[in-house]
This record gives C-alpha cells, sequence and structure tokens, in this order.
C-alpha cells in the first residue's frame, strides 16, 4: 500500500540538486547506474515509477515499492554515474489535477 509523501518541498529540493555540477558525486552514494537500479531492485523490490530531465544533463528518477513503500530519489549524471539524493518510506503515486485559477479579467 503506498502512502504520501512526496510533496512540493522534496520535488524542489530535488530540482535545486539536479542544478549542482557533476562534482556532486563526490562523497555521495553513487555507482554506475546499471548497478544502483539493479541494488534497488533485488534489495528493496523498487522499480522505477518518474522521471524527469534536469539541468546539464541530469536525469532524476524516483523509485519505489509496491509492497513496502519504500522509495529512493536518484540523479544520473550524463557520464552514467547515478547518486542516491533521498529515500524513505510510505510513498504513493498520485495523479493530481492542477487547481484551477479563477481569471479576474
Amino acid at each position: 500500500m503506498f502512502k504520501t509523501v512526496l510533496g512540493l518541498s522534496v520535488l524542489g529540493f530535488t530540482a535545486s540538486l539536479m542544478a549542482a555540477s557533476p562534482a556532486l558525486a563526490q562523497g555521495r552514494n553513487c555507482a554506475p547506474r546499471e548497478v544502483v537500479v539493479e541494488r534497488l531492485a533485488s534489495k528493496y523490490g523498487e522499480s522505477r515509477q518518474a522521471i524527469g530531465i534536469g539541468q546539464q544533463g541530469m536525469v532524476m528518477e524516483t523509485f519505489a515499492s509496491a509492497e513496502s513503500g519504500s522509495w529512493t530519489i536518484t540523479v544520473t549524471m550524463p557520464t552514467g554515474m547515478t547518486c542516491l539524493m533521498a529515500s524513505g518510506q510510505s510513498f504513493e503515486a498520485l495523479a493530481e489535477a492542477v487547481p484551477t485559477v479563477e481569471n479576474d479579467a
């Protein structure tokens, strides 16, 4: 069962991290993308739930498990190096509509 955890603050945080230089990989949990994806699948049962392209060709992905509710946000640099940016529990997939704004004109 999924539960809500990813809000605008986490997405904003991730977007700001994606704007950082590739030097971000230094001192982080990073490995080649195929190694990270395999580890998330085998150890946590997580599969890709969302993807987005950021600045400098970086790719942000959200992985999650429907069974455990665990989630992980990764950023992959153009070099193929993937870094773990955030992780947690109680992930819920949402499909919310954009709120309507009344037009004063």
